[in-house]
């Protein structure tokens, strides 16, 4: 009897560890209104999108990886899993809500203030990040 509570015990110990976890992950990235409906600043170009990526290489391969899968070589060690940009459910974020989470930034991810103090760069990161599809 005393042997079942324990292994009872276990298995719930490990759903709630793999729950806190999913919640970890899944928790919604809210961006202000006004900041999700701004309009890219750069237009769409060769020259916009070469810039965004190296920017990327620079600053956000390392976790997000080479081609936005977020299997970069930090990932494994952030708390929460970065995530996929090739799918459709990033993609389909405004080019005004990326811009502001990649200049604020929440919790792993770093906000790029100050490392990329120019509205355009940022701009040109987003629209490297529209060239990751699947």
């Amino acid at each position: 009897m005393k042997r079942r509570i324990l292994q009872i015990g276990a298995v719930l110990t490990v759903a709630l560890v793999c729950a806190s976890f999913t919640l970890l992950q899944t928790k919604p990235w809210v961006v202000p209104e006004k900041a999700a409906k701004t309009a890219n600043a750069v237009k769409t170009s060769a020259a916009s999108v070469s810039e965004g990526k190296a920017l990327w290489s620079q600053h956000c391969s390392s976790c997000h990886g080479k081609n936005g899968l977020g299997d970069g070589s930090k990932a494994a060690q952030l708390k929460t899993t970065p995530p996929d940009f090739t799918k459709a459910s990033f993609q389909s974020q405004t080019d005004g809500s990326l811009f502001y989470k990649v200049s604020e930034g929440r919790d792993d991810m770093p906000n790029f203030k100050k490392k990329l103090p120019e509205a355009d760069d940022i701009w040109n990161l987003v629209n490297f990040m529209r060239t990751l599809k699947k």
